[in-house]
C-alpha cells in the first residue's frame, strides 16, 4: 500500500516542521512525517525548511533591526525566541483555518509554537516510535551539480556527522529513521557512518530536472544523464522524486529496476489518486488529513 508521508508535518493544519504539525499528522495516521533539519550560526541543528526565517516566524517584529534572516546567521538562544504557531494563525498558509477546518483548541494551543532542535524531534520519535524521514538541507545558494567541495559542508559544520552523532547519542532505533537529501554525496556519507539507516536521494531540483529517464534506461543517456550516472545516483534503493519530472511509465519502468518511488509533493486529490493506481511506494503530501480517506 502507498505510504502517506507528512510533508513537514500536516502542514496545512498546523505549523510546518513543528511536533505539533508532526502530531497531528500521526494521529490522522500517516506512515511517516518528513522534516527538514538545518544548523544554526552556533552549530545547533534545528527543524526548518528555509534559507531566512522570514516566512513562517515573526523574526521581524522580535529582531527589526537585524541586517539578515537568514538562519544561520542566528544563534539557537535566539531562534527559540521565535513563534512559528502564531505566525501560522496568523497567515494561515493553506486557508484551512479560514475554512474551518482547524479546532478553536488546536489554534490555542498552536500560540508560541517553537521551532523544533532536532533533539527535540529525536525525543518524540523515541517516545512514540513514528518513523521521520530527516532531509539535510543546504543553503539553495549552494545547490549546483555534484561537486565535492560544494557538497561535503554546510559553512563550517559536517551536517551528516552530526546528525548521526545525535542519533546515537539519543540511541534512536535505525529502524525509525529515513534520511534524504538533494545532496546525494552527504548520503553516501551517512551510509558509510550509520549503514543501519536507510537513506533516499530527493530528485527535483534544476539540475535534477535535466534528466531523461527514457534515456536512462535505454542506456544510452546524454552527457547531462550520463553525470548523473557517473555521480552515483542511480545506485540507491528508493528515489523521492518531485513528481512533476517522471511520467507514470516511467515510475513503471523505475519499478521494474526494483526501485522504490516516493513522490512529493501531492496536495491534489486527483493526483493521490492516479499516483495510488501507479503504484508508488510513498506519496509526500501537505495534506495527509486527505490522503487518509483514499486508502480506508
Amino acid at each position: 500500500m502507498t505510504k502517506i508521508i507528512a510533508h513537514r508535518g500536516a502542514r496545512s493544519i498546523g505549523p510546518e516542521n513543528s511536533i505539533a504539525a508532526a502530531e497531528i499528522a500521526r494521529n490522522i495516521g500517516a506512515n511517516l512525517w518528513e522534516t527538514d533539519v538545518t544548523v544554526t550560526r552556533d552549530g545547533h541543528l534545528i527543524l526548518f525548511h528555509d534559507d531566512d526565517l522570514l516566512r513562517t516566524t515573526d523574526v521581524l517584529e522580535k529582531f527589526p533591526d537585524r541586517k539578515s534572516f537568514e538562519v544561520d546567521k542566528f544563534d539557537l538562544s535566539e531562534i527559540l525566541m521565535l513563534d512559528i504557531g502564531t505566525t501560522f494563525i496568523r497567515n494561515d498558509p493553506f486557508g484551512e483555518i479560514g475554512a474551518g477546518n482547524v479546532s478553536s483548541q488546536s489554534l490555542e494551543a498552536f500560540k508560541g509554537e517553537k521551532i523544533p532542535t532536532l533533539e527535540d524531534a529525536l525525543n518524540y520519535t523515541k517516545k512514540t516510535g513514528w518513523r521521520v524521514n530527516l532531509e539535510l538541507k543546504q543553503k539553495s545558494s549552494n545547490q549546483s551539480k555534484p561537486d565535492a567541495s560544494t557538497f561535503n559542508a554546510f559553512d563550517n559544520y559536517q551536517l551528516p556527522n552530526m546528525v548521526i552523532d545525535m542519533i546515537r547519542k539519543l540511541n534512536i532505533h535505525p529502524e525509525l529513521m529515513v534520511i534524504s537529501s538533494f545532496n546525494h554525496i552527504w548520503l553516501k556519507e551517512v551510509q558509510t557512518l550509520f549503514p543501519e539507516i536507510e537513506i533516499q536521494p530527493l530528485l527535483g531540483d534544476d539540475y535534477d530536472k535535466t534528466i531523461d529517464w527514457t534515456q536512462i534506461f535505454s542506456g544510452n543517456p546524454t552527457s547531462d544523464n550520463m553525470a548523473f550516472l557517473c555521480s552515483g545516483s542511480l545506485n540507491f534503493d528508493t528515489y523521492n522524486i518531485n513528481s512533476t519530472m517522471i511520467t507514470v511509465d516511467e515510475i513503471a519502468e523505475l519499478k521494474k529496476m526494483g526501485k522504490k518511488v516516493n513522490l512529493f509533493t501531492i496536495n491534489n486529490k486527483d493526483d493521490m489518486v492516479k499516483y495510488i493506481n501507479a503504484g508508488v511506494d510513498g506519496i509526500f503530501t501537505d495534506y495527509p488529513q486527505v490522503m487518509k480517506t483514499l486508502l480506508r
